[in-house]
């Protein structure tokens, strides 16, 4: 094989070497050390993205690193986004609520019915069919951000046991729902085949001027709303 063709592959393990520090940081059962797994959570994202925009400039697409991007995916956005969380309840739960944190569990599980879902599919290439991974990822990894700066409404959300344990399980369901989520993918320079893109990404580049580091929470939310408007009234 051409080295060109393990570039892509080469981003994948740098995903993988971020998730595998995010979960040390998480392990580490204390609390200042969850930031740092945010981060790590943030830039394993940013080698995802990259390693599928390589792929397609270089047209190196392969069976072995669709594979390697779905175990990757595995470890950086199901299962520590799922310790994450784990560990969130864990510490915001009054005594007899501690079987609350083991909701955060559902996120790996559903997280693994999500990839094992879209390795089998042959439409999900322009769009998604439930929640994406990262997506998902990206907002719990996020919670912690907003531990240290949130409002006071925030974090009367992020600080319940409960209002956690509730919102882990509707990502999980989200996450294997047939609701149609668009990709942030651009084929095309054409402004009038990615309106919806530049839209989002402009609003999105507002949120964070605005409200910093927990932007990230709500862009999510927006995310999801916009795609399940689009899939229910624009299909």
């Amino acid at each position: 094989m051409p080295i060109k063709s393990h570039l892509p592959n080469l981003l994948t393990c740098a995903n993988m070497v971020c998730g595998s520090l995010a979960l040390v940081m998480v392990m580490s059962l204390e609390p200042s050390k969850l930031i740092w797994a945010s981060y790590l959570v943030g830039l394993a994202a940013v080698f995802d993205f990259l390693d599928g925009m390589a792929a397609r400039l270089l047209k190196s697409y392969t069976d072995f690193g669709k594979q390697l991007d779905s175990l990757a995916d595995m470890l950086s956005f199901g299962v520590v986004p799922g310790v994450i969380m784990y560990s969130l309840i864990l510490n915001e739960a009054n005594m007899g609520e501690e079987w609350l944190a083991y909701c955060g569990l559902l996120i790996p599980i559903f997280s693994a019915l999500r990839l094992a879902k879209y390795n089998i599919s042959d439409n999900q290439s322009d769009s998604f069919i439930g929640l994406p991974t990262p997506a998902n990822a990206l907002l719990i990894a996020s919670l912690p951000l907003v531990l240290e700066h949130g409002n006071l409404a925030m974090l009367y959300v992020v600080e319940s046991p409960h209002y956690l344990a509730a919102m882990s399980a509707l990502l999980s369901l989200l996450l294997v729902s047939k609701i149609g989520m668009f990709s942030l993918k651009v084929k095309t320079l054409k402004l009038s085949e990615n309106k919806l893109q530049v839209f989002f990404l402009l609003l999105s580049l507002i949120i964070i001027v605005v409200f910093q580091f927990t932007a990230v929470p709500i862009i999510i939310i927006l995310y999801i709303a916009i795609s399940t408007i689009k899939s229910l009234f624009f299909k």
